[in-house]
């Protein structure tokens, strides 16, 4: 019997959009010719860039998502996919300023990005603007996740892969939370810790399930 060729996997997206084409300022007309074929939720077809970032802003949440790039950390770029997935207000690059982007998904395009140079200037902004830093470490001190209300307005810190948060930024954060484990590796990986932290979030503040 003939080896079984796989399905192909489905095109992502639309093709391009039957005429006439809808009069709207928000679509893109080169999209609308050859179709839509970004990682983009269905309600965004055929906008433009600006047009999304524009929605976007109307309904951000108000946490914020600080990381220390402290080695170039690869892990930043699916953590600001994640910040894009949950409608961060925006994301602060602490230390280095360049970064991977690769794992970012071209998501950064949609997130607000700025960049502080060390954890005095990421604690100052924070404080002009009353927005407590809560850091995110399994460190001694730190408070279990799952049992702690999480301001609603605040800057969610995360530290380098392996290293957590350097000592300077732990000390600039009002709190630091810890997520629960239950194996045995002694912690998980940061994009992962920012998935979960954000989600925990997302539960306290959006869907109302409080710990």
């Amino acid at each position: 019997m003939p080896d079984e060729v796989a399905d192909p996997l489905p095109a992502v997206g639309v093709g391009p959009h039957p005429l006439p084409w809808p009069e709207d300022p928000r679509l893109d007309p080169e999209l609308l010719r050859d179709g839509d074929r970004r990682n983009v939720v269905d309600r965004y077809r055929y906008w433009r860039v600006e047009s999304i970032v524009a929605d976007l802003d109307t309904r951000r949440h108000p946490f914020h998502v600080a990381i220390e790039n402290l080695g170039h950390d690869f892990n930043i770029g699916s953590i600001v996919r994640s910040a894009n997935a949950f409608n961060a207000a925006s994301v602060r690059i602490v230390g280095r300023r360049r970064w991977n982007r690769r794992g970012a998904m071209v998501t950064d395009r949609y997130v607000h990005i700025a960049h502080h140079d060390g954890p005095a200037d990421l604690a100052d902004w924070a404080a002009d603007r009353s927005l407590p830093l809560v850091g995110v470490d399994n460190v001694e001190g730190s408070v279990p996740l799952e049992t702690t209300d999480l301001p609603r307005a605040c800057v969610l810190v995360l530290g380098g892969e392996g290293s957590g948060l350097s000592a300077d930024l732990r000390a600039a954060c009002a709190t630091t939370v810890a997520i629960a484990q239950f194996g045995s590796t002694r912690s998980i990986n940061v994009g992962a810790a920012a998935g979960v932290v954000m989600h925990a979030w997302i539960r306290e503040h959006v869907t109302g399930q409080r710990p």
